[in-house]
């Protein structure tokens, strides 16, 4: 173990961007690929990079995050931890996290330990997986002072990253946020040759994109936060860091998005179901890791699946199809329900007859989706009752809508609320049609 790096993984903000998935949980308790969330990802990349020392920085919606870190233990004896940092009132103040570099600043009292020489700082919305071995030999390779994880990106890409502008020995000179003009572009160009001598080969990638990894020495990070008062890591603390620190590029070649939005969240989890997959989500080498549960093996009663993963203890009906879909833990599906193109989260619990029973008796569906629903192209959170005959489906290619009783539709995709309750013969194309005919008669009055 690497016993003088402390990780920081930074989940503290609202998460707007993904929006109503966080509208109950914190962003990194966001659940992914069926049976993780998406604060596994960096939590095992430090587990299998030998980091055992992890804090997670978060303040909004935290209680299914702090259940969630609570599977996470260590032999007691190598004294590693994973420790929530939510925000809270001390006797050195009472303010919630201003921004990303606010947060780290009032956590000081946990990050500065003995013998602690390096802070690792991660984003807890991407999907990726890296040895941070390997950017800790940069870093000590180079002198650094900080050291920022970088991909090589084509110039169609660059417009919507953080672009680093950089030395011919690899160190940052400084940061353009999402060059749009062919004179941005010229400013932080790097080009072919210094991508190759660090062993990659370019194909056409002539820019470095910020990866939101940093690699600080404890004494840096100190002094660009101690005594200021900066808020921010990119639009602050690194361009002062930049002019008097050396901080240098460790450069990435795998897999890496950025799943902070509700579309590119979609498409990533759907490209997991695809085989050969564009990102393995749990090699032998470098498993992800989670929290345990003790679930059956999922049962299918003549059920067609295409292009998808089945998480753990679910029961999927006899008929059904399934095609490139990802359904996820304790999920309930009826008889003849053809799902599409959709991500179905799943259930927090296993429901008793009694429950069902219940349910019924109030004129709910049950927990699940019922007999001959219809679910194309959406997202459905934890804990629906799903009606038999339920069709959700956007024909119209809607993109976005206010939120709703359902939920929303998001960046074109439809994403039904947890715990949301959808009647029998429920459509989504009533559901819209009924918002607007109001709104219709308001201006014809």
């Amino acid at each position: 173990m690497k016993k003088n790096v402390i990780a920081l993984i930074l989940g503290g903000g609202q998460g707007t961007r993904l929006y109503p998935l966080t509208k109950m949980r914190a962003k990194p308790a966001v659940p992914i690929a069926g049976k993780y969330r998406l604060i596994d990802i960096p939590l095992s990349n430090c587990i299998n990079s030998g980091l055992n020392k992890i804090y997670v920085i978060t303040q909004f919606n935290s209680d299914s995050l702090h259940r969630h870190l609570q599977s996470y233990r260590f032999d007691p004896f190598g004294h590693g931890f994973v420790q929530m940092l939510a925000a809270q009132q001390t006797s050195d103040g009472s303010t919630w996290y201003q921004g990303t570099a606010d947060a780290v600043r009032q956590n000081f009292k946990f990050i500065q330990q003995r013998n602690v020489d390096y802070v690792l700082i991660l984003s807890g919305d991407q999907l990726y997986r890296m040895d941070f071995q390997k950017m800790i030999e940069t870093h000590e390779k180079n002198h650094a002072d900080v050291t920022i994880s970088t991909i090589p990106v084509r110039k169609e890409d660059a417009s919507s990253l953080g672009i680093m502008r950089i030395s011919e020995e690899g160190r940052v000179l400084g940061f353009l946020e999402k060059p749009k003009t062919d004179e941005e572009l010229k400013h932080v160009y790097t080009g072919e040759d210094f991508i190759r001598e660090q062993g990659y080969e370019p194909n056409g990638r002539e820019y470095l994109a910020n990866m939101g990894v940093y690699l600080f020495n404890m004494e840096t990070l100190v002094e660009a936060l101690d005594k200021t008062n900066y808020t921010d890591f990119g639009k602050e603390v690194f361009p002062a860091t930049i002019r008097t620190k050396n901080v240098c590029v460790h450069l990435f070649d795998s897999y890496w998005e950025d799943i902070g939005t509700i579309r590119a969240f979609y498409e990533a989890n759907l490209a997991l179901a695809q085989n050969p997959s564009i990102f393995e989500i749990s090699p032998p080498d470098t498993p992800t890791y989670s929290r345990l549960r003790y679930l059956p093996a999922s049962r299918f009663d003549g059920a067609t699946i295409r292009h998808s993963l089945i998480a753990d203890g679910c029961e999927i009906g006899e008929d059904a199809v399934i095609e490139n879909s990802i359904i996820g833990i304790r999920s309930r599906i009826g008889k003849k329900c053809v799902i599409r193109n959709s991500i179905i989260m799943g259930q927090d619990f296993i429901t008793s007859k009694k429950e069902d029973d219940a349910d019924l008796a109030a004129g709910r569906p049950v927990v699940g989706i019922g007999e001959n629903a219809i679910i194309d192209s959406a997202i459905v959170d934890k804990n629906c009752h799903i009606g038999h005959d339920v069709v959700i489906k956007n024909p119209f290619k809607v993109q976005n809508t206010e939120e709703m009783d359902f939920g929303m539709i998001r960046d074109g995709v439809t994403c039904i609320v947890k715990g949301a309750i959808l009647p029998n013969n429920w459509s989504l194309v009533d559901a819209l049609n009924q918002k607007q005919e109001p709104q219709q008669d308001a201006q014809d009055n």
